[in-house]
């Protein structure tokens, strides 16, 4: 999968430091993925007082798979060598069933990149997906995985991170070592699970001063 090569071009053009990487999926294979990534930064917009915080990116990914532990390899590998202390996975259920509590539609619509704040007011994101809106219907039905990680090389965290296996630059050379978990079935009506795979780590004492 080209999860990585797509992070590091789109960090190339837009010049800013990553907060995070996502990617949403639906538990089909062969399904588009949605990769967004979220920029920390702010600009000022013609004729208004002020600065907005940098629209984030989504990209639509058109990948062939066939199981959720491929997506967890390569999001492993792009966590791995941009520096991320850890990557979780949530496998989140349907939220159309009746007595679904409304979190789960707003976060739902969050991670397809909807403003459920301020519907229609796409500001906050530039997205070149042209299937998002029909991903996120389906979503609510089938229920769906949302991988997080918080990159170090390229990212916000470069100069807080604590973490002995970084690289000078803050990331890591391949092969990540930390293998995808074996799934266990996939997100269903009623079932919900996180998963967290740890890649940094501490082994010197960290002094934190008075």
């Amino acid at each position: 999968m080209e999860i990585l090569s797509c992070i590091t071009s789109q960090a190339a053009a837009v010049g800013l430091p990553l907060y995070a990487v996502t990617v949403t999926a639906l538990p089909r294979p062969n399904t588009p993925l949605l990769l967004m990534l979220h920029w920390h930064g702010y600009r000022r917009e013609a004729g208004q007082a002020g600065r907005r915080p940098v629209p984030g990116s989504a990209l639509q990914l058109n990948t062939p798979w066939l199981a959720l532990g491929e997506i967890d390899a390569a999001m492993l590998d792009a966590a791995w060598q941009l520096g991320a202390w850890d990557l979780e996975r949530r496998d989140r259920r349907a939220c159309s069933w009746i007595g679904a509590p409304a979190r789960e539609a707003l976060e739902c619509q969050q991670a397809f990149g909807e403003n459920p704040f301020s519907p229609g007011d796409e500001r906050h994101l530039l997205a070149e997906v042209p299937d998002r809106h029909d991903l996120m219907r389906l979503a609510t039905v089938t229920g769906y995985v949302r991988w997080l990680f918080r990159p170090v090389r390229g990212g916000l965290w470069r100069d807080t991170a604590e973490d002995d296996t970084l690289g000078p630059d803050g990331g890591r050379m391949p092969p990540c070592p930390v293998a995808p978990q074996t799934d266990a079935g996939r997100p269903g009506l009623r079932r919900e699970t996180r998963r967290v795979y740890r890649l940094g780590r501490v082994s010197r004492l960290v002094v934190v001063g008075a």
